[in-house]
């Protein structure tokens, strides 16, 4: 299937991707579009775009959309939720302390990588060594 969302990816479209081929479709395709071109006409389940299904609700980020409306319950990735809600959306709440560094390094590989196919792929990583460092400390 393919996957539409904005080009230019942050945190939250990362983290989204990450999740969407380790649990959702392991064969997901990318389609990146500038930032409010009309993604009507292309096929494929668009997310992180206002608007659509897949996006920000009540103050959580695209991350933990797909979750809730993937039926996906684990703790490690509402964990994970939690930090990219932290770094991608503005709280009342105090963020997890990972969420600035994790912000950070995802605006890093954003400016190191230039090309969003490669900030998925390398943001990838990132995400399984989050998952892994995480679900041991359970």
């Amino acid at each position: 299937m393919k996957w539409i969302t904005w080009e230019k990816v942050g945190v939250d479209r990362i983290a989204c991707a990450w999740l969407i081929r380790r649990q959702i479709d392991l064969d997901a395709e990318f389609v990146f579009i500038r930032r409010g071109a009309d993604y009507r006409d292309l096929e494929g389940i668009p997310f992180d775009i206002p608007g659509v299904n897949l996006s920000h609700k009540r103050g959580r980020c695209t991350f933990t959309t797909l979750l809730k409306e993937y039926a996906i319950t684990d703790k490690t990735l509402d964990q994970i939720a939690a930090i990219v809600d932290g770094a991608d959306s503005v709280n009342e709440l105090l963020p997890p302390p990972e969420s600035t560094g994790l912000d950070l390094i995802c605006r890093g590989l954003i400016k190191v990588l230039a090309d969003d196919f490669k900030v998925i792929e390398v943001g990838s990583i990132v995400f399984d060594a989050i998952y892994a460092q995480l679900r041991e400390q359970d």
